[in-house]
């Protein structure tokens, strides 16, 4: 299990590349990346912060559920914070199971929680100013299909 809570830029291909060399245990690679959208309103800049100690902690336990719900060989997942601005990327996960059901199922999961309940903190500048961007309905909603109690 890999989490990693970065500024850095990283290299989405050379990340599968790496997490998927030598692996004759697995039947399935799932990867997922983020990338900062341009959205309507004309996003200038993404700033994302956190708490690094409670970011990190919160990333490993979510991975640790999604190893325990699916049979897992292997879970990666990067987050960037920092100014980040439109087609950046902003994360990956990436999950590797014996079989595409559970890989797909999990990849899944970790995005639900990633957007949800992940402790990071997202402010929008456009050229109307600056903006904390709130929760969506549509990703609460996600998450719940998960029936997770103690995620909500």
């Amino acid at each position: 299990m890999d989490i990693r809570v970065q500024a850095e830029a990283f290299d989405a291909g050379a990340e599968l590349n790496a997490f998927a060399r030598g692996r004759t245990d697995v039947g399935a690679v799932v990867t997922f990346s983020g990338l900062v959208r341009d959205v309507a309103h004309g996003l200038k800049v993404m700033e994302i912060e956190h708490y690094p100690g409670m970011t990190a902690k919160a990333l490993e336990a979510i991975a640790a559920e999604a190893k325990t719900r699916w049979s897992l060989a292997d879970v990666l997942v990067i987050h960037r914070y920092g100014a980040l601005h439109p087609g950046d990327q902003i994360m990956m996960v990436a999950t590797a199971s014996s079989h595409r059901a559970d890989a797909f199922a999990a990849a899944d999961f970790l995005m639900d929680y990633l957007k949800s309940r992940a402790p990071f903190w997202k402010k929008e500048t456009t050229g109307k100013g600056d903006a904390w961007v709130a929760s969506k309905d549509e990703d609460e909603a996600a998450l719940h299909r998960w029936d997770e109690p103690g995620l909500t």
